[in-house]
């Protein structure tokens, strides 16, 4: 077999890619996290707009998994991103209290921590910086955030 046709039939799918991480919901990880999926986006060749983009979302994500996921405790948030073609998923999960009322929760400045001066637009960071953003939540079981960017 000439190199050439070696070469072929190693190749891979590059626009294809996905990865998990897990951590514990301390603050500090939210940077973790947001740097690891800026990282992965690069493979999409994203403009330093869209990559400030995909980090604000994902740190809005995270930060509400700590805040207000598990408030009184320390729990494991899932992470996963993938790549197809020119498309970035990136997933959210955590296990914590839920949402109850997911329709008023991604209100503009609703937030249920106001002793804490959060401002409640977490949701609305998200939804405005991602081409796509679904929240499912169930009280008592947790809160998985799905978001989207076309690169």
């Amino acid at each position: 077999m000439s190199s050439d046709n070696k070469k072929n039939t190693n190749k891979k799918n590059t626009s294809d890619n996905k990865m998990e991480l897990k951590f514990l919901s301390y603050s500090q990880n939210e940077s973790f996290a947001r740097s690891v999926a800026g990282l992965f986006s690069l493979q999409l060749n994203p403009n330093v707009a869209q990559l400030s983009d995909i980090k604000t979302a994902v740190s809005e994500a995270v930060t509400n998994c700590i805040v207000h996921g598990y408030p009184n405790k320390v729990g494991e948030i899932v992470m996963e991103a993938e790549i197809h073609e020119n498309t970035l998923h990136i997933n959210i999960f955590d296990q914590g209290v839920g949402i109850e009322n997911v329709s008023e929760a991604l209100e503009p400045f609703f937030t249920t921590r106001e002793e804490d001066e959060r401002s409640g637009m977490g949701f609305t960071i998200m939804k405005s910086f991602m081409d796509e953003v679904e929240v499912i939540s169930q009280k008592g079981k947790g809160t998985k955030v799905y978001m989207k960017k076309t690169i």
